[in-house]
């Protein structure tokens, strides 16, 4: 009897013990992740909070947001009441909190220093203890909302041409630009220009595409790092333009060429097999094309915030015109049409392998090949403003070089989607293609750009 009673304690000290061991060890299991995505510093009039927190397979027993400001305390997210949020889940123990926080949302906002404060648990020992974590974020409110104004005067775009413009833009952190539809064109310092009277003043080309209505809205905008928006309309004027349309039969052509681009572009998976070689050449002339449009677009980030040029862009001298802008085609193939696209860009021919120029100085961002241009070499103007060179037979020049108006870059060839020797020459503003007669123009350069940067205090010599 007395071994039982010593047994029954022993049992009972031991499941103390050991439940002691499994209390201590929860109360020391880390608390779920919580990481801030947004906002960074700044909260404003519209601004979104979005968390990712993550637990063993998603299990949470506690999530609540607040916004502490001014000693009060003001409730943003409950996961017992998750109104006005959104949950999104990527993963079994991963999901992520959105919703809006600002002023909009939270009249008791004001300016001045605030802290976003996050509490959460997960379940541990089969629920009896939790473990938790907290993350805290101090912010800024900013409820007063920037100002754009436009400075400059006349602004007259063509479909598919380009235009300039000179605005200011207050406070002195904000992001602004031009926005044309649902494209945005950056702004710059008008120092790039010259400008130097009042640190304000920015400037900005922009276009108005081929592809657009010409009463796409155009309007100059400011944005300040906590979200709030001034947007001014621009006043201005669009013309309609006619553009070419053409029928290219590649019957003579597309065997010589699918091939040496499907070896050029491996991971487009094409066939140079006799019976696919149209199916083949329709991935090219559709999907590798807007690859490559792209590609291009991407690198109109690698801008320079300089204007690199004082006078108008050089074309390719005594070279026949053999396809203009924005030219319609309709491709066939046995005297059927296969395919409908249109060619951004101007096609010059003078000779095979004649020495290409640099329209304009600045520095080479792409020299390399590129899909349907082939051999290809983009050079950056500054401003958002850069020039294509297309199916060179060869490329004399590299990424990060410096070029000037007139230098040699390469000689003109057939590479890519070519169906003989010449230049496919295209200027880019913000990286959409846009009418390069505008910018061989003496005229249009210094009645659309260099007057209203002399108007504005800069200038050009």
């Amino acid at each position: 009897m007395r071994i039982l009673a010593k047994l029954l304690v022993f049992l009972i000290l031991t499941a103390v013990i050991a439940g002691a061991g499994a209390w201590i060890w929860a109360g020391r299991q880390p608390g779920p992740t919580i990481q801030f995505r947004q906002p960074d510093r700044f909260v404003g009039q519209s601004s979104e909070l979005e968390l990712m927190v993550q637990a063993p397979q998603g299990r949470l027993s506690r999530l609540d947001v607040t916004v502490e400001q001014g000693g009060k305390s003001y409730p943003v997210f409950n996961i017992d009441q998750p109104s006005q949020a959104t949950v999104r889940q990527d993963a079994a123990d991963r999901f992520y909190v959105m919703r809006p926080i600002g002023k909009q949302v939270m009249p008791a906002l004001q300016a001045g220093s605030a802290r976003i404060v996050v509490h959460a648990a997960r379940p541990v020992l089969y629920g009896l203890r939790n473990a938790e974590s907290d993350a805290t974020r101090d912010v800024q409110v900013r409820l007063e909302p920037p100002h754009a104004s436009v400075l400059s005067r006349f602004h007259y775009v063509n479909l598919g041409g380009a235009e300039f413009v000179v605005y200011r833009a207050t406070p002195a952190d904000v992001e602004s630009g031009v926005r044309v539809g649902d494209r945005t064109y950056p702004g710059f310092p008008a120092t790039a220009v010259g400008i130097r009277t009042d640190p304000a003043m920015r400037v900005a080309f922009f276009a108005l595409s081929y592809d657009e209505d010409v009463n796409t809205s155009i309007s100059v905008f400011a944005r300040d790092p906590a979200g709030n928006l001034a947007v001014t309309a621009l006043d201005h004027q669009a013309f309609p333009k006619p553009f070419s349309r053409s029928t290219i039969a590649i019957d003579s052509w597309v065997g010589r060429v699918v091939p040496t681009v499907i070896a050029r572009t491996p991971e487009m998976k094409l066939s140079s097999a006799p019976d696919d070689i149209v199916q083949s050449f329709l991935r090219i002339n559709g999907d590798l094309r807007r690859r490559n449009a792209q590609t291009i677009a991407e690198l109109a980030s690698k801008t320079a915030p300089d204007m690199m040029w004082k006078e108008p862009f050089q074309p390719l001298t005594n070279a026949a015109v053999e396809a203009k802008f924005a030219d319609f085609r309709t491709y066939t193939y046995m005297g059927k049409e296969i395919d409908r696209q249109v060619h951004l860009g101007f096609d010059l021919a003078v000779t095979t392998q004649v020495p290409i120029a640099a329209a304009q100085r600045g520095v080479v961002v792409h020299a390399a090949y590129l899909g349907i241009f082939g051999n290809c070499v983009i050079i950056d103007h500054g401003l958002g403003v850069q020039t294509l060179y297309g199916h060179l037979s060869s490329i004399g020049v590299k990424p990060g070089d410096k070029v000037d108006k007139g230098q040699e870059i390469g000689r003109s060839g057939m590479t890519g989607l070519a169906a003989g020797d010449h230049l496919h020459f295209t200027v880019l503003v913000g990286g959409v293609p846009v009418n390069p007669v505008e910018w061989w123009d003496t005229k249009w350069m210094q009645d659309r750009v260099f007057r209203k940067i002399m108007e504005a205090g800069g200038g050009v010599s």
